[in-house]
């Protein structure tokens, strides 16, 4: 079946690939309900990624996010990572990567344009609309911090429950997702949409879609191919030659 994708790879002009929490779990990151350990093990994190949770407890929610920062900067790309940069460096403009991952590792990997839907954990924005005054290079310091004039806080530049994607990336992951004509879902459930629908956009277009996860996910009903092995271990040995 490898054999089969990696002839589908050489033949495609247009590649798309979606990844998810998967990849990054084989280099170490937790996952989003896994990163509930130690202190905060007693919070729910759909209670504290939301905007309502930030403004309530601000502190508390800074304080989570800075605890998952800590843990992705132990880790490292994977070879998955690493193939997936590769791959595009070798074939500039070939395959759109886009990730609902927020850790970064495969802009860290080398994948310079990286299609985030799901925003940066690594990143901060204005909590409401930047004044004048708001200025992110001179801030008060805290948890968090915040404007000097005006007291807007700062918050992670993560997509939040009950938020809307960011639309440029959003309307350049639907462009990939219908412009290709093969389709990778690597380590991703196919449960959280509007993510999984590129996906189904890109089935119904009429390009190949495979799927890489050692576990069955809910894409698998459109998928051409399922292969059932880790990203680290499938894509180095899809991509490399």
């Amino acid at each position: 079946m490898r054999d089969t994708v990696r002839q589908w790879i050489r033949e495609a002009r247009r590649i798309a690939v979606l990844t998810g929490a998967g990849i990054s779990a084989e280099s170490g990151v937790p996952t989003f309900r896994d990163a509930q350990t130690g202190l905060w093990a007693q919070f729910n994190p759909q209670e504290l990624a939301t905007e309502a949770a930030f403004r309530a407890h601000p502190q508390r929610v800074w304080d989570w996010y800075a605890f998952r920062r800590e843990m992705i900067a132990k880790v490292a790309p994977n070879a998955g990572h690493l193939a997936l940069a590769a791959f595009q460096q070798r074939h500039p403009g070939r395959l759109a990567l886009i990730t609902q991952n927020v850790d970064g590792l495969h802009q860290r990997a080398g994948s310079h344009e990286t299609i985030a839907i799901h925003g940066s954990i690594l990143q901060d924005q204005w909590l409401d609309a930047a004044r004048p005054c708001c200025d992110a290079g001179a801030l008060q310091a805290g948890r968090p911090p915040r404007c000097l004039v005006c007291g807007n806080l700062r918050r992670p530049a993560v997509v939040w429950f009950g938020e809307s994607l960011p639309v440029t990336a959003l309307e350049a992951a639907e462009e990939a997702a219908n412009a290709c004509e093969l389709m990778l879902v690597i380590g991703t459930s196919g449960v959280v949409y509007p993510a999984a629908g590129l996906a189904l956009a890109a089935h119904q277009r009429g390009a190949r879609v495979v799927v890489i996860n050692p576990e069955p996910t809910e894409l698998d009903r459109v998928a051409d191919h399922c292969l059932r092995e880790p990203a680290a271990q499938c894509l180095p040995a899809l991509l490399e030659h």
